[in-house]
């Protein structure tokens, strides 16, 4: 086992929960962008849901409270409602897993997920607000990329503070999807679901946590 890694996992996650509950203004301020990185992360899973179910994305917006909205036409409601909480921890397990395992890719992963941002920010455009903060935030990554040699650094934080923000927030965060998710699926009710989406979103944390450790000390994705 790697134990470099689990080192920097450690100070990664004391940075962030040192921020989030001992950095005050400071820290909320540091995190803010995260925190809006993570709604982001939120909304395009629900468009990936409609896209990848035959709908379409009208527009998604973010707001500055770090509450987000996705309008879509079409697709598989159930699915689309499923896929802004577990797709959001998709794509942070992936970041994740890359800045991790993969130097070579960290650098096309950060200039992709860039890239989505100025996407959204122009073809789904819905605020300003939403706009300004993610070609902003674009910016900054791509100026990681060209004038940093940070990028895998960057590309681990943001995944694993996606994922703990995700798993923090789970009682919270998708409240307004678990209800509308209820209503749809009307089998069970909405605290049971609740405990579902968790449970799928910690599985898939251990898998991932599972697949880093099982490669080699000195083995990387290709």
């Amino acid at each position: 086992m790697n134990s470099n890694l689990i080192y920097r996992i450690i100070i990664y996650l004391l940075i962030y929960f040192g921020l989030r509950f001992f950095g005050g203004e400071w820290g909320y301020k540091i995190l803010y962008p995260i925190n809006l990185l993570v709604t982001f992360l939120h909304e395009f899973g629900h468009a990936m849901g409609a896209i990848l179910t035959g709908g379409s994305v009208k527009a998604i917006q973010i707001d500055s409270s770090g509450a987000g909205f996705t309008q879509t036409q079409g697709g598989n409601f159930s699915i689309i409602l499923m896929g802004g909480y577990l797709g959001s921890a998709l794509f942070g397990n992936i970041l994740f897993l890359i800045g991790a395992k993969s130097p070579r890719l960290a650098n096309p992963v950060l200039g992709i997920l860039g890239a989505s941002m100025i996407f959204t920010s122009i073809y789904w455009f819905n605020s300003i607000f939403t706009s300004v903060f993610l070609v902003g935030f674009s910016l900054a990554l791509f100026l990681v990329i060209a004038k940093t040699t940070w990028s895998r650094e960057v590309l681990m934080f943001l995944g694993l503070a996606a994922i703990v923000y995700i798993i923090q927030d789970f009682n919270i965060g998708p409240s307004s999807d678990l209800n509308r998710y209820a209503e749809e699926m009307k089998i069970l009710p909405m605290k049971v679901w609740m405990y579902i989406w968790l449970g799928l979103v910690l599985i898939l944390c251990y898998f991932n946590l599972k697949l880093i450790f099982s490669f080699d000390r000195n083995k990387e994705l290709s």
